[in-house]
């Protein structure tokens, strides 16, 4: 029975809910076919999504080329380097038993400050930096495996170290200005292509996709000499790995992988001779510290095949430092007035014409042209009514002018100094070779030409046109490179040629230019000039010395000073068949005009002709024997002292530590028999070795070593020591040296 007043009512809350969740379901069933089915989803292209999520990528970085020299002495190479960092935030230590942060920041400062060569307090202001970590620079960068493993001995807690990669140069200041240097420089790179980007081309990624992630790397450039022009040569190309991972990083088994492999950059070898570049160095270093030139520089060329054999200057620089305080490279970039050296040419030049009268006599001491006097070198004296030949000889700027007015032309002279090199390129294979000016108009720059004034020239294209008498009337292109190795096939991509000039001057011209060189070295008739200064008995040295005046370029006309010239040797050994070629320059010597140039040039003449065996006198002697320096790095002091000893190498051993920490000279270095050889091992209770009779450049390297300041009076080898044999070394104590002198050249003006 139902009841009275009551309605049928309906609850359609159920009912709602229902529909309300049948709804979702719809959604998410098109939410889910569309996420299944579009290849493209919120504009995000799932294909590339899901293999840039589960895809790893690796860049396979190619190895730089090294550099060596002609007998495969390494110059420049890849090393391994270090940056010490200290992580600071307390968050990455989870268990206090093994903290990953530093905590004790007084005792780590106290511990690295020696270690790193860095004050405790510099350290310490870096550890209480407000970051997660810290690099511990200066002393803390590029540190080598050796010191990591001093730091890592430590047992600091929250130390730890970034690897690098860096250009290392194991011989210091060696050749450097050839060598040049390369240098690390952070990059951005796109992770899929492996292409260096700009911030523009970030900003650009960033815009249409802000998740978008550069990697941050390093690239090493080179910068100058031999680094900088074969830099796309030696860098090679980068390679990559591309492979699927899961979700713990790891590579996913039986996926594909792409991988592209890194292509190596050639080595280059050079034709330096390891051995006669150090007794170039040693030369300059050695007679530049004595007259203290504004610059110093000697070049030697093998006479047969153009060959750069050695090539050095003062001041020069560490490519490891980039002490650097001229970025051109003397031997090609470096132009200059080049004075009597010129007379050479301009007499090879009427000789080759054919109109040259050797016995015809001139007046000597002054010649007018025009308004213009031209004047012989000894203040316009001159000698009276000499021979052309003896003109050569004495160096007369008045026989030069006459040969000009007498037996050739105003245009012969500059047709034969453009053929025989002069204001051109040589083709080098150097960076920022310069050509030198030849132009010369008027009577008076043809006159100045004639004798080396108002021209100018490098140093390498007077070696090139020296080729011209050393390798018979035929002149050689200079060559820096020897070779150029594919490392990834051992195939060599270039190999230099001798290359040779048609003939330029006739053999006749040859030997009677010749003749005349030999005499302006060997004469002791009174207008002799300073080239008799190296004249060395038995060598047959032939040649011509130089003295030009410096052009002041911010006031006009020439410097006045009495110093203020570029006193030069061009010769070569021996006469008859010319062995080496060699040009030596020096600007501004304090004194002794051209002294500073005969010194450092027959010092290096015997020490070649020795180290060659060029002369019969030498042929019983074996101390011409040439070995590599082995690596003696981390190894046991007393074998690497037998190993030398055996060689006949002079060992002086620094400390009595049971393993070897550095030497000198460096591992594949040059080194003779008879050599010093310095092994500084780890112990630090160093004492004062007895110097007496070592050479200077012996008892500086050694010095230097154990952190000597040093000053020295004369020159040639030690006499007597401020500091007596078996004292005690403090490092940072300043020592005086007595040497005697080793030369007895006279000092004669030209």
């Amino acid at each position: 029975m139902e009841k009275k007043g009551l309605k049928k009512q309906t609850w359609k809350y159920p009912k709602r809910m229902f529909y309300f969740f049948l709804f979702c379901i719809v959604l998410l069933y098109i939410q889910y076919a569309y996420l299944s089915l579009s290849p493209i989803v919120y504009g995000e292209n799932m294909e590339d999504f899901a293999r840039k999520r589960d895809t790893a990528r690796m860049v396979l970085t190619a190895h730089r080329g090294s550099i060596f020299d002609s007998s495969g002495g390494t110059l420049a190479l890849n090393v391994t380097s270090y940056t010490v960092i200290a992580y600071l935030d307390e968050k990455r230590t989870t268990d206090k038993k093994h903290p990953r942060h530093v905590i004790d920041k007084e005792k780590t400062a106290t511990s690295l400050a020696p270690v790193l060569s860095m004050d405790k307090e510099a350290i310490l202001k870096l550890l209480n930096t407000k970051a997660y970590q810290v690099e511990l620079g200066p002393g803390g960068r590029g540190i080598s495996e050796l010191k990591k493993e001093e730091v890592e001995n430590l047992g600091l807690d929250g130390i730890d170290f970034i690897e690098n990669i860096k250009r290392y140069y194991p011989n210091g200041d060696f050749a450097s200005y050839v060598i040049g240097y390369a240098k690390s420089y952070p990059v951005k790179v796109d992770p899929d292509s492996g292409e260096e980007l700009t911030d523009e081309e970030i900003n650009e990624k960033l815009a249409g996709n802000k998740d978008y992630k550069y990697r941050s790397t390093e690239k090493i450039v080179g910068e100058l000499g031999v680094e900088l022009e074969f830099d796309s040569k030696l860098k090679g190309t980068d390679g990559k790995l591309v492979y699927q991972r899961d979700k713990y990083g790891y590579k996913i088994p039986d996926t594909k992988e792409e991988r592209v492999e890194a292509i190596d950059g050639n080595d280059i070898y050079l034709t330096i001779d390891s051995g006669i570049q150090r007794f170039v160095e040693g030369a300059l270093k050695e007679v530049s510290e004595i007259y203290t030139p504004e610059w110093m520089m000697m070049a030697v060329m093998d006479a047969k095949t153009g060959d750069i054999l050695a090539t050095s200057s003062t001041p020069s620089f560490d490519p490891n430092v980039r002490d650097i305080k001229n970025y051109e490279n003397p031997l090609t970039s470096y132009l200059f007035e080049p004075g009597s050296t010129m007379k050479t040419y301009t007499y090879m030049c009427a000789m080759e014409k054919g109109t040259y009268d050797g016995s015809a006599t001139y007046k000597s001491g002054t010649y007018q042209i025009g308004e213009e006097f031209i004047q012989d070198w000894n203040e316009g004296k001159g000698w009276g009514t000499i021979t052309f030949d003896k003109g050569y000889e004495f160096s007369s700027n008045v026989g030069a002018t006459s040969i000009v007015n007498q037996f050739i032309t105003r245009n012969e002279l500059r047709e034969c100094l453009l053929k025989y090199g002069f204001g051109k390129k040589t083709g080098i294979l150097l960076p920022r070779e310069l050509a030198g000016s030849i132009k010369f108009t008027y009577p008076i720059e043809v006159a100045a030409a004639s004798y080396g004034q108002g021209i100018t020239i490098t140093a390498v294209q007077q070696l090139q046109a020296l080729s011209i008498l050393s390798n018979n009337g035929k002149m050689l292109t200079p060559h820096i490179i020897s070779k150029i190795v594919d490392p990834n096939t051992e195939k060599t991509v270039y190999q230099r040629n001798i290359e040779e000039s048609e003939q330029l001057i006739s053999k006749e011209t040859v030997t009677q230019m010749k003749n005349l060189m030999y005499n302006a070295v060997h004469s002791q008739d009174v207008g002799s000039t300073s080239a008799i200064q190296f004249n060395i008995p038995g060598f047959e040295v032939i040649g011509k010395s130089g003295t030009a005046q410096i052009y002041d370029s911010k006031n006009g006309g020439y410097l006045k000073g009495e110093n203020d010239y570029i006193h030069s040797f061009a010769g070569m050994y021996p006469k008859d068949d010319p062995e080496i070629v060699i040009y030596t320059a020096v600007k501004i010597p304090s004194f002794g005009q051209g002294a500073a140039v005969a010194k450092a040039t027959t010092s290096v003449m015997k020490s070649i002709a020795k180290y060659r065996n060029m002369f019969s006198e030498q042929n019983t002697s074996n101390s011409n024997e040439k070995y590599e320096m082995p690596l003696v790095m981390n190894q046991s002091t007393t074998d690497i002292k037998n190993q030398l000893t055996g060689m006949g190498l002079h060992v002086v051993t620094i400390g009595n530590g049971e393993r070897v920490i550095s030497s000198y000279p460096n591992a594949s270095a040059t080194i003779l028999k008879g050599d010093k050889v310095f092994l500084m091992t780890n112990d630090s209770n160093w004492t004062m070795e007895n110097l007496k009779g070592w050479s200077r450049i012996d008892a500086m390297n050694y010095l230097k070593l154990v952190g000597f300041n040093v000053t020295s009076t004369g020159y040639g080898y030690v006499d007597t020591q401020s500091i007596e044999p078996g004292t005690v070394i403090v490092n940072g104590s300043n020592i005086q040296l007595t040497l005697l002198d080793k030369y007895n050249l006279s000092v004669t003006a030209e």
